[in-house]
């Protein structure tokens, strides 16, 4: 690896309020693109419709959880609507040197964290195109009651403050631009001077073309 690649797998990091359609947004990336794959969290809820354990989230309980920010197993955690999250450390690491893009769904909490520890991480935030449509799509999606929604909408401003601490922000208002531009930031990112793209590389030595 070169002394100025730092890894040679991009992080990109997406936060988003509840409602915004980050899942389903990062689910169509990986979909459309197999070279970014997702690191599991961990999370104290309880799944939630078709979740699966190991697919969506890894599922543990309180002390299970307690026990591995303990142990320093986290590369960052949060409580989110009065539920923990976190991201392994090792997980994330170990795909990284390996050369694989890793994209991770967690909170603006999570992401500030994954910064100070992986300094090339790529932030990504995403925003409704109004108060209205993303009360709207919480309603559509009938998992919270009234309350519920109240309290993540006053979540939403909240975090909604933090985005000016991302490198990238995308508007969902029409869900197939929005794809776009997720499929841009992470093209880009690529083919950036100092990504570490091995077969680039060789091409480059080959030019005779120094790298930094």
């Amino acid at each position: 690896m070169k002394a100025h690649c730092q890894y040679p797998g991009n992080l990109f990091v997406v936060a988003a309020p509840s409602g915004t359609g980050k899942s389903s947004l990062v689910k169509a990336l990986m979909e459309l693109d197999a070279g970014v794959q997702p690191s599991i969290s961990h999370t104290t809820r309880a799944p939630r419709g078709q979740e699966r354990e190991g697919r969506e989230y890894h599922f543990v309980d309180a002390p299970t959880f307690d026990a591995m920010v303990a142990a320093g197993e986290f590369l960052e955690w949060a409580v989110v609507h009065g539920n923990r999250y976190g991201t392994s450390r090792q997980a994330v690491l170990d795909r990284l040197e390996q050369g694989q893009d890793v994209i991770l769904e967690i909170d603006y909490q999570g992401a500030l964290q994954v910064r100070e520890i992986f300094s090339g991480a790529i932030l990504i935030f995403i925003l409704p195109p109004s108060w209205s449509e993303l009360r709207s799509r919480l309603e559509r999606r009938g998992e919270d009651d009234a309350p519920t929604i109240e309290t993540r909408l006053q979540n939403a401003r909240h975090e909604m403050t933090h985005v000016a601490k991302f490198d990238f922000v995308i508007i969902n208002k029409l869900f197939e631009s929005a794809l776009f531009d997720l499929k841009t930031i992470v093209h880009a990112q690529r083919l950036r001077y100092g990504a570490c793209n091995n077969e680039r590389q060789a091409i480059m030595d080959a030019l005779g073309l120094v790298h930094p």
